[in-house]
């Protein structure tokens, strides 16, 4: 202890001094503020380890490839037919509107609604009583004027006799006789033609069918009067057995069809609306002869045998001409086409499980088969799903392909082949996917 003068203090007060120790308010205080700072020491130490460590570990997590899954596919060689997809709409072989040709009434109708009729079937029958009258009419003055035909040739002969022997007629009374027996004879003629327009209105009272076919709905129902100059038909008869389809294909189109049509005949399938499903199989007749320029098409006819009636008039289907068939094509799954700014690519897969990017050209693509005209060989493995992670050079591993219904052939000869990861081993397991 210090005195006022600025000496130390007595020893006596020296020795009289003795230690405080700090309240205990103090020491919790400090433990505190202790415990953030070594928190803070101990998370620079971490930072500074991590960043002036060995970098080898780094490096190490870095040079891990990620694996994608993926399915894939084998090109494959094979005859491959080359169709000219239109659209189309099926028509009548024969539409035939059946009209009275005779004035009358309708007494039968032989026939219902919907009925398949042969051609020359009887179906309605028109009063024929006027008509057999008029008949009968027209045969008797047929023979009242063949009896004076027959007396004017009599009075003729008999005129030219005298003329020749005796003179006791003249030239001009011989004259007159033979134009009365010109007149007669035509007179019978035109008796004749009315007898035989008296039958052909009697044929006409029985209405038959003129064609093969299938009867609509009937139009006029019996107990009516019909003229023969009434707009509306009795009845329409449709031939459905043959049947034709008109489609149009573009204009360009038909320089190919038309060389393919001078060698041969032309198959032409008939699809339904949605594409999906196959109706009937015929043959193309004719192309039309005239391109319609609002459109730009051609419109061709095919004629189908329509046996089972899948077609029917106005209906309207999807068309598939087979104008040839590309022997010994390479195809992979359209699924397998990509694009991009420098066209139509395809991550091909190399032995090592990795992926190149292939520059190929596309001939045509049909039915989800791509034709490959350059790029790709066959038997080489190609992805066709998963495209969007891979680049050039990724790792893949392949997906295992879900069983497929509508080719248990291709399912069943997958089944054959071994689970391992190359996917040249196992493109027959992912099929098109």
């Amino acid at each position: 202890m210090t005195t006022a003068s600025g000496g130390p203090g007595s020893a006596e007060e020296r020795q009289g001094f003795t230690f405080q120790p700090p309240p205990v308010e103090r020491v919790h205080r400090l433990a505190k503020l202790a415990n953030p700072l070594i928190a803070l020491i101990f998370l620079l130490a971490v930072m500074a380890s991590s960043c002036g460590g060995d970098p080898k570990p780094g490096l190490a997590r870095a040079s891990v490839v990620p694996v994608v899954p993926v399915s894939v596919a084998t090109a494959e060689r094979r005859d491959v037919p080359y169709y000219l997809t239109g659209l189309g709409s099926v028509n009548a072989y024969y539409t035939v509107s059946v009209k009275s040709r005779v004035d009358g009434e309708l007494m039968q109708v032989n026939f219902k609604e919907g009925q398949n009729v042969q051609k020359g079937d009887l179906l309605a029958v028109i009063d024929p009583r006027p008509y057999q009258v008029a008949l009968e009419q027209a045969q008797a003055a047929l023979f009242r004027d063949q009896a004076l035909l027959r007396d004017a040739k009599l009075n003729f002969e008999r005129f030219k006799g005298l003329l020749q022997s005796s003179g006791a007629m003249s030239q001009q009374q011989v004259d007159t006789q033979g134009a009365t027996v010109d007149q007669l004879d035509g007179t019978v003629r035109n008796d004749q033609a009315a007898i035989d327009s008296a039958k052909l209105n009697l044929v006409y009272c029985h209405i038959t069918s003129p064609v093969t076919g299938r009867i609509g709905l009937r139009l006029v129902d019996p107990g009516n009067i019909v003229h023969a100059t009434d707009t509306n038909a009795l009845f329409v008869i449709t031939q459905l057995q043959p049947i034709a389809v008109i489609f149009t294909l573009p204009e360009d189109s038909l320089p190919a069809v038309a060389p393919q049509m001078a060698k041969g005949t032309l198959e032409v399938d008939a699809y339904s609306r949605d594409d999906q499903t196959k109706l009937a199989s015929g043959k193309l007749l004719t192309i039309d002869n005239q391109i319609d320029q609002t459109t730009g098409t051609a419109r061709l006819k095919a004629v189908f045998d329509n046996k089972d009636n899948a077609l029917w008039p106005n209906q309207f289907v999807n068309t598939r001409l087979l104008l040839n068939v590309r022997k010994n094509s390479t195809t992979i799954p359209a699924a397998a086409i990509q694009r991009g700014p420098q066209g139509t690519y395809v991550f091909a897969v190399k032995s090592d499980n990795t992926v190149e990017v292939r520059a190929v050209t596309v001939a045509f693509t049909q039915d989800n088969v791509s034709v490959i005209a350059s790029g790709v060989s066959p038997n080489e493995v190609v992805v066709t799903d998963g495209q969007d992670k891979l680049q050039e050079g990724s790792k893949i591993e392949t997906r295992p392909a879900a069983p497929s219904v509508n080719k248990p052939q291709q399912a069943a000869a997958g089944s054959g082949t071994g689970s391992s990861g190359n996917p040249a081993a196992s493109a027959q397991r992912s099929g098109t996917q």
